[in-house]
């Protein structure tokens, strides 16, 4: 077995590798808007933004009722996927005038018990703020020589058998040289004459 970081990267390209492989199609950047579906992506908010995701039919209806916008459900310009796609920004436009008059929290809620999928899009503090987050101890403290303790990121695969753990700190530069020396065979003194002769 092997893995390769490029197979990977490739394999997540998904669909839009496949508009390639099947018709030859090369996808333009879209930015935060899905390639393909409209609505989807990003919006501001009162406080800040959310992602966005009503596709097909029946949830972009859903997210219109939670918008209160029976409009964008009647405007012809936006009455099948298709042409939502190609009136996005007119669309996109009409979404965020609604969800930038209520904070994320609110409309995250709402949403989602509508059966729409949206969720929050978050600042690097509010990332570990989260409660799945610390639920999930993403942040684990250690003990650092000179900085005393701190947080580094928790490894994102949990083995049951082999648990990760983080027990300290990065060592410092050249901190473990001695001891690995010496796991070679090297004495003390020859430490000693290899530091004195700027070797190590």
């Amino acid at each position: 077995m092997h893995v390769s970081l490029l197979e990977a990267q490739i394999f997540m390209l998904d669909f839009q590798a496949a508009r390639w492989t099947i018709k030859g199609e090369v996808a333009p950047q879209a930015g935060n808007n899905h390639p393909t579906i409209a609505p989807m992506g990003v919006f501001r908010t009162a406080d800040g933004h959310i992602n966005l995701a009503p596709a097909g039919d029946p949830m972009y209806r859903r997210c219109c009722e939670v918008l209160k916008a029976p409009e964008l459900v009647a405007d012809e310009r936006f009455g099948t996927a298709r042409r939502r796609v190609e009136h996005r920004d007119a669309l996109n436009a009409a979404i965020e005038a609604y969800t930038v008059t209520a904070p994320t929290t609110h409309w995250v809620a709402v949403m989602n018990d509508a059966g729409v999928p949206c969720g929050p899009i978050y600042r690097m503090d509010e990332v570990f703020a989260d409660p799945q987050v610390r639920h999930l101890q993403m942040a684990m403290p250690v003990e650092h020589p000179a900085l005393g303790r701190i947080d580094l990121v928790h490894q994102a695969v949990e083995m049951s058998r082999t648990p990760a753990r983080l027990d300290r700190a990065s060592p410092e530069c050249g901190e473990h040289t001695d001891q690995i020396l010496a796991e070679f065979g090297l004495s003390a003194t020859e430490v000693e004459e290899l530091r004195a002769a700027g070797a190590i």
